[in-house]
């Protein structure tokens, strides 16, 4: 348990730096928000890839094709934050 809780937050943190690195833009994230992006996106990107696809984890977790699926789907989550931010921070000002 303590060792998948530890890779979730280190492919969190990788494929929420590599969205931000490939998403124009200065975000103002922390590492934390930057864990929560890849960690979020991880999601996405695997309910997109059952969605593609039509096929599970049955090959294992971590998988190249898991970590692009997780890059993928954390900058979805990326722009979708950006865009609903961006209307929030208007709306207050």
């Amino acid at each position: 348990m303590l060792g998948l809780l530890i890779s979730l937050i280190v492919i969190g943190l990788l494929a929420g730096a590599i969205a931000r690195l490939l998403v124009p833009g200065r975000q103002h994230l922390s590492i934390g928000g930057t864990i929560l992006l890849g960690i979020v996106g991880s999601f996405i990107g695997g309910f997109l890839g059952y969605l593609l696809f039509h096929h599970n984890a049955a090959g294992g977790f971590f998988q190249p094709s898991g970590l692009v699926g997780s890059v993928i789907g954390s900058i979805i989550a990326l722009l979708v934050y950006e865009r609903t931010g961006s209307r929030r921070r208007s709306a207050l000002r």
